[in-house]
């Protein structure tokens, strides 16, 4: 991840003026805070917690290159990715919240929302996907959803990457030259960048009104794509109290052997070409 990241930005400050973070100091956190976050991920099924985080943010801020990081040494069946789609039509007549809660974590399990239920307080509201009566709604309801969710057990952290305007510009940029990252640019991603005032105002609101004791937001510089990784993996650990969890020694099973069994051979053609 970390050498594709650097075939077009290959300073080690991600383009950000003074901001040059050693490789060797960037690399010797990640994989401590990596290592951390499977000690977390043994409390969490050891005490059968259910806990929920949220990524949101402008586009090219740094939520996707987050969510890897965090979930690349963990377990997939415990640590889990939710990205919805587009609503079909038949989700655009459910209750807003509907399509999202069969996502939501059981005991033992973490989910990260790769953009959430906040979907209707920035694009929806900026794009015009949803009504005034229907923003106003999801304003009245979000709190009353996020303090079932926490009365329910789960623990919901929610982050807001935040990013300056040329700085996006450039990581658009980079995009649009790069073919292995140009299926990252969306029209509707073009389209913010221009809407980018409207996007302000909306985020600004968006936090004024869900920013409550029960599940505040909480805002990650992302102008520095490896310190905001390390920052934001940092305060997650510290949002989840946890401790060692105690494994039993394993011992590798010696292997059976049957003096009866005759192993078949592969047809040749049934082999991958060894092209390297």
């Amino acid at each position: 991840m970390e050498l594709d990241d650097r075939r077009l930005d290959p300073d080690d400050g991600d383009g950000v003026e003074g901001s040059q973070l050693p490789r060797s100091r960037y690399f010797r956190e990640l994989l401590r805070l990596q290592a951390e976050l499977v000690r977390l991920q043994d409390w969490v099924v050891h005490r059968k917690l259910k806990v929920v985080v949220l990524f949101e943010g402008r586009d090219a801020a740094g939520k996707g290159g987050a969510i890897k990081r965090i979930t690349q040494r963990l377990n997939p069946r415990i640590c889990r990715v939710a990205a919805l789609p587009a609503p079909s039509e038949r989700e655009r007549t459910q209750w807003y919240f509907q399509r999202y809660v069969p996502h939501l974590p059981a005991g033992g399990e973490i989910v990260l929302f790769d953009r959430s239920w906040y979907n209707r307080a920035g694009v929806e509201r900026v794009m015009g996907f949803c009504t005034a009566e229907e923003l106003e709604e999801f304003f009245r309801s979000v709190p009353e959803f996020e303090k079932m969710l926490v009365r329910s057990g789960i623990i919901l952290i929610k982050y807001w990457f935040s990013i300056a305007d040329d700085q996006q510009h450039s990581r658009f940029q980079m995009r649009i030259h790069d073919p292995l990252k140009q299926w990252k640019l969306s029209p509707m991603d073009l389209e913010s960048r221009r809407r980018w005032e409207a996007y302000t105002k909306a985020k600004e609101e968006m936090l004024e009104r869900t920013h409550i004791p029960e599940a505040p937001w909480w805002v990650v510089d992302g102008n520095d794509k490896k310190r905001a990784r390390l920052n934001c993996i940092h305060h997650l650990l510290c949002q989840v109290p946890y401790e060692e969890v105690d494994h039993e020694s394993i011992t590798l099973p010696a292997r059976e052997h049957h003096p009866d069994y005759l192993r078949h051979p592969v047809p040749a053609d049934m082999y991958v070409p060894e092209v390297y």
